[in-house]
């Protein structure tokens, strides 16, 4: 495998992925683990080639760790402090694994000249349904999985900031771009939706008032009743109009 630098990258032109889930009455994040010695998590992120679209350099990193093809992304924010920079993270990295490691030789350190230049960084969100993800580790990861939206572990440089970013964002989409459907499962119930729409807000809504404002949009197709063994009483499934 060729090292970052030798491979045809725009340099110093990052990704850095939010992927939003939902269980539990709250959102989810998926987050990798970095495979080293010491507590460094981080985005999924990524490169982008030169002859490489923005948007379809995303969809290959999610796809890369989600293992579906199809996700809703929606690009938010491009960080790029003056001083935003991984030489801190790294360094910390390095001193802690220094036995993995080993001396720092001449190729290794013009890895670290290229990694720890200043990167811009390209944030994307994307809205999954969980239940189709495969979380996929790659060399880097010692693991991956989902956190609650208020239980997240301490993240690298500043990847909370990211993930802050685009909660704030998709709080501010979730009326203009009705996206939330893509949290939930094909077939939903509207306590469901009621209940994604609480999680990412952090509002609480009038059961009646919320119906009457979802069936407002139009973008709903109503089906038969959830089986539930109580035909009177069980709510209908709706599923998310495409057309």
């Amino acid at each position: 495998m060729k090292s970052l630098s030798q491979q045809n990258y725009i340099p110093q032109v990052s990704i850095d992925c939010v992927i939003f889930g939902y269980s539990e009455q709250q959102l989810q994040v998926l987050i990798p683990k970095i495979n080293f010695k010491g507590d460094f998590w981080a985005l999924p992120s990524g490169f982008v080639f030169q002859d490489e679209d923005m948007d379809n350099a995303a969809q290959r990193i999610l796809r890369e760790r989600t293992g579906i093809e199809s996700i809703y992304l929606e690009q938010f924010k491009v960080f790029g402090r003056a001083n935003r920079s991984s030489k801190a993270f790294l360094d910390k990295l390095i001193q802690q694994n220094f036995d993995k490691l080993g001396e720092k030789s001449a190729s290794h350190a013009t890895e670290y000249d290229w990694f720890t230049k200043r990167f811009l960084s390209v944030g994307y969100y994307a809205l999954v349904d969980m239940n189709k993800v495969v979380p996929q580790k790659t060399d880097l990861d010692e693991s991956i999985e989902w956190y609650g939206i208020h239980d997240l572990p301490q993240m690298i440089m500043d990847h909370e900031e990211i993930i802050n970013e685009a909660l704030k964002t998709l709080q501010s989409h979730i009326d203009e771009k009705i996206n939330a459907f893509n949290l939930l499962p094909d077939t939903f119930t509207m306590k469901e939706v009621q209940d994604v729409y609480e999680a990412i807000s952090g509002k609480s809504f009038v059961r009646t008032n919320f119906q009457k404002m979802i069936l407002s949009l139009d973008v709903l197709e109503r089906l038969e009743k959830k089986f539930t063994g109580a035909a009177n009483k069980a709510p209908y499934l709706y599923r998310f109009r495409k057309d």
